[in-house]
């Protein structure tokens, strides 16, 4: 995908904000302990990595599933398998 580095910051800081709120009120993390999860699972990419962004291809609240929960969290927990209405009014 080609973006501007605008654009790409901007769904960086959406996809850390997302992932540190789903390891705290899911996955027992205080805050500080998710920030630092976020920033492991969403570290900045340089504009020139041939992969630059490819985490984006789904949201937060899947991959901190996928963390929390492992793999098959839609099939063990299907309760989890769309985000909660307070994930999605992150925005």
């Amino acid at each position: 995908m080609m973006w501007s580095e605008a654009e790409y910051l901007g769904c960086l800081r959406s996809e850390r904000r997302g992932y540190a709120w789903v390891m705290q009120h899911h996955g027992g993390l205080n805050p500080a302990e998710a920030q630092e999860a976020a920033l492991e699972q969403y570290p900045y990419e340089p504009d020139d990595a041939p992969y630059r962004g490819l985490v984006f291809h789904d949201e937060a609240w899947h991959w901190a599933m996928v963390a929390i929960h492992g793999d098959r969290y839609m099939v063990e927990h299907p309760e989890l398998a769309d985000s909660s209405p307070d994930y999605r009014a992150l925005g």
